[in-house]
């Protein structure tokens, strides 16, 4: 027997995009009635399994919800980060998502069905009680496409062998006893965050081994802030390394130089381009580790012994081996955001998810057509490499202009702090925040034109509003 659930839509999964999308359609459209089906018991994704170290990567301010802003919108008073805008830790992150949840259910026309499967056809059902629901008349939105992998709920990607000891990066925070030696496998923000927290918390770097296959570029946090004078600032100092390069690694090149990017280790070049937010105190402080195995994927972890395909290295026999090595982003490829099947949230501004798919529930609610929501609102790639990220800036700079030559969209998008691009009513006028916009206007056209040839895809020179 099947439960009717009478519902406009089921949005599949209740994380960063989820959450978003329910919230903008139903703060634009007062007669909608949605029903969330989530694996997990509550809203908020993977930050309900997250490592307890972790903290947002980018400011609080471009995270969660059009409607409510994850934090106070402050600037850090003390710390290695004085003066950026703060970063919610998993903790706040979860009590955030479970406030916001708390009032959509408040409001009669938002139904939560935590610890459920959706099953397809517009059908699921609870994982406690058995129960099948079914929305016969429910549009359905697809909020896991691009849902993460993360170390605690992915096997690690190399073989164990009896003898060695391998956790999970969630399990730091209950070891009983100190090992001997660290081993941290993988090379992106977890791996990055791990050793950081080792080395505040007393560890030794020689006490460490980082097995790194691949090193990536890294995004400056100082220069990815609300503050609409420093973001705008970044991108017109992106435009310009862009305009001026000979291909894609001269681009990161150059704005290494601009103090945009960063990298691990000055005399190694980077081939991994996902670049995720870091401070220079947590880079000086993991440039303190010597010891970097570059010698591509592990394949397994023996007692004292590391194995990759041109051989083995020796390891302290006590070695903790720390699996950080989940694949992480999603790499699915685009599709439309709207489809007969389902509407399928994405980014549709470089980098921020969240600002993606408010923006979806926005448009959602205000044109009926899809294929005029899919012209005005489209998705932008996540990017692996170097010449990836040219792709994404390409592609994405087409989904902004698109955005922007809506007058609704731009005025709606200005009232959110989601979107990294806006300028408040009372900076508008800013000497700072004009002379910003005046270079990116100026470097705006070369720019993408430059980046459109490193991605091989032929467009014509435009120029765009930020």
């Amino acid at each position: 027997m099947e439960a009717i659930v009478d519902v406009d839509y089921v949005v599949v999964g209740a994380g960063a995009m989820g959450m978003a999308f329910v919230d903008a359609l139903t703060a634009a459209a007062d007669d909608v009635s949605v029903a969330i089906v989530e694996r997990r018991h509550g809203a908020g994704g993977h930050w309900l399994d997250a490592y307890g170290f972790v903290r947002l990567h980018q400011a609080s301010a471009f995270y969660g919800v059009a409607s409510t802003l994850l934090g106070a919108g402050r600037l850090q008073a003390d710390g290695p980060e004085r003066g950026l805008h703060e970063r919610a830790s998993a903790a706040e992150v979860s009590e955030y998502y479970a406030r916001v949840l708390a009032r959509f259910v408040r409001s009669g026309r938002v139904a939560f069905h935590g610890r459920s499967e959706y099953v397809g056809d517009r059908r699921f059902v609870s994982l406690l009680s058995g129960a099948r629901f079914h929305a016969p008349g429910a549009r359905v939105v697809d909020a896991r496409y691009l849902s993460p992998d993360i170390p605690l709920l992915t096997p690690p990607p190399f073989a164990i062998e009896d003898g060695a000891h391998v956790v999970a990066v969630n399990e730091l925070v209950r070891i009983a006893e100190a090992p001997g030696h660290y081993v941290i496998v993988g090379a992106g923000k977890t791996a990055t965050d791990t050793c950081v927290w080792l080395l505040q918390n007393g560890v030794a770097p020689d006490a460490i081994t980082w097995v790194r296959p691949r090193d990536p570029w890294l995004l400056n946090r100082a220069v990815v802030q609300p503050d609409p004078a420093i973001f705008l600032g970044m991108a017109a100092d992106t435009m310009a390394a862009a305009a001026a390069a000979s291909d894609a690694d001269d681009v990161f090149f150059r704005m290494e130089e601009a103090g945009i990017m960063l990298r691990f280790d000055p005399a190694v070049t980077p081939t991994m381009a996902k670049t995720p937010t870091l401070a220079t105190w947590e880079l000086d402080l993991v440039r303190s580790i010597d010891d970097v195995i570059r010698r591509g994927r592990l394949h397994s972890v023996g007692k004292g012994r590391l194995t990759f395909a041109d051989g083995d290295v020796h390891v302290p026999a006590d070695s903790l081996v720390v699996h950080c090595a989940a694949e992480g982003l999603k790499y699915p490829g685009l599709k439309p955001i709207w489809t007969p099947g389902a509407i399928t949230p994405q980014p549709v501004r470089v980098g921020f998810p969240c600002y993606g798919a408010a923006l979806t529930g926005y448009v959602e609610a205000t044109r009926d057509d899809d294929a005029e929501k899919n012209r005005v609102c489209r998705p932008s790639p996540y990017s692996d490499t170097p010449a990836d990220w040219a792709t994404m800036q390409t592609i994405g700079g087409d989904a902004s202009l698109a955005m922007s030559r809506e007058t609704d969209l731009r005025a709606w998008s200005n009232t959110t702090s989601l979107n990294p691009a806006r300028v408040p009513a009372d900076r508008t006028d800013d000497p700072a925040v004009l002379a910003a916009a005046a270079r990116f206007k100026e470097n705006i056209g070369a720019g993408r034109a430059r980046l459109a040839e490193f991605a091989g895809i032929v467009q014509p020179v435009r120029r765009m509003s930020p």
